[in-house]
């Protein structure tokens, strides 16, 4: 009976976003970077948005994740695999608006000379340019629990498994309707020996379906390398979007692309340094460098695999700028109409004074002679 009582409390998953959307769901989906995310028979749930924060210092990682959903679903869990055991505790929601201010474009003006859009006799336009684990024995179950915790809406099971199909059967037992693909999908971790943090969310009674911004999940982990589990986005239905801001120790870049379009680097700069939640989030000494990347996968399937992010060649820096152009201005009059007006009346001037010399050069005609008539006889 604890047992049951243990698998009814868990519906797994937390994670990279598997578009489960059923019939008239046109939301798009977004790549979730902590798993499968899963629902009951007849509901839907889309992520409309979905945000990553990881810090990595050679030894440890953390992944905070933050998700924007909504739907008629009333109840939802994800399952992420992770190298090593995991521990799990709520996130700092203020984190991302940290990250968002940090990371945000620049604005300045860029003067020109003629006119474009925006100005008279044109209509108004603004240019956004880039400046520059151990491993479960043999004889123990397909499916172990080796913790479980009660955070916020969350409860969290950190589980093993040996056998990717238990693993899809224990969901299934437990209400959810899975992807048949989902099990070949985790072999790889199952052949790696990861284990998973399996999430369900569980809203108080009378809350109604999941919307809005749900409360984010940091987990922390052991890990050698920076790896962002992808893997399972291969079963989504739609195009994935992933945002993912990396810290660490120098300017990072995934080592490829995984089967989607040319990674974005949206940020690149030092931590900031004062009392915010993202220089808590990066802590002291081995993670100084931010670096913010977005990429698309329009095809999810064609994912190869989980990103894994290197050193990039440099530190160099890199932000956004959006220029607002201006018309150049004398006296309050564009400049161009300025010198357009005055070169015209140079011009006229000019020619009014070929003119007039001209007229002076030409010679005067002498007066006729005077005819004396012949005197009378």
């Amino acid at each position: 009976m604890r047992g049951r009582g243990v698998g009814r409390r868990m519906w797994l998953v937390m994670g990279v976003l598997l578009a489960t959307q059923l019939g008239s769901l046109v939301s798009p989906a977004y790549a979730c970077g902590c798993g499968a995310m899963v629902h009951g028979t007849g509901t839907r749930l889309a992520v409309r948005q979905e945000t990553s924060a990881v810090r990595w210092d050679g030894r440890s990682e953390q992944i905070v994740m933050s998700l924007t959903v909504d739907g008629n679903a009333p109840k939802a869990a994800w399952i992420m695999p992770v190298p090593h055991r995991a521990t799990v505790t709520l996130g700092d929601r203020a984190l991302f608006s940290d990250l968002e201010r940090a990371t945000a474009p620049v604005h300045r003006n860029r003067d020109h000379f003629w006119p474009q859009d925006g100005d008279w006799p044109f209509t108004h336009h603004k240019r956004a340019v880039g400046d520059g684990a151990g491993a479960p024995s043999a004889a123990a179950p397909s499916v172990g629990v080796v913790g479980r915790e009660r955070l916020g809406p969350f409860d969290v099971a950190r589980l093993t498994a040996t056998d990717p199909d238990a693993l899809r059967d224990w969901l299934a037992a437990n209400g959810f309707q899975l992807p048949p693909a989902l099990s070949a999908e985790l072999r790889p971790y199952v052949a790696q020996k990861w284990e998973y943090v399996a999430v369900r969310l569980a809203p108080a009674a009378g809350d109604g379906p999941l919307t809005g911004t749900l409360d984010p999940l940091k987990l922390t982990f052991a890990s050698e390398r920076l790896v962002y589990p992808m893997r399972l986005s291969r079963l989504a239905k739609t195009a994935q979007s992933l945002r993912l801001y990396v810290v660490s120790g120098h300017r990072m870049e995934p080592e490829s692309n995984i089967g989607g379009s040319a990674p974005s680097v949206l940020y690149a700069g030092r931590v900031p340094r004062d009392a915010g939640p993202l220089t808590r989030f990066a802590g002291e000494g081995d993670t100084p460098y931010l670096t913010a990347l977005s990429q698309s996968f329009w095809q999810p399937s064609w994912i190869t695999g989980d990103h894994e992010l290197v050193r990039a060649a440099d530190d160099s820096p890199f932000q956004r700028v959006i220029y607002t152009d201006r018309l150049m201005r004398v006296w309050g009059v564009p400049a161009w109409l300025v010198t357009v007006g005055g070169a015209l009346v140079a011009v006229a001037t000019a020619a009014l004074l070929l003119i007039r010399r001209s007229l002076r050069r030409r010679p005067v005609a002498p007066p006729p002679p005077v005819v004396v008539p012949p005197p009378l006889t």
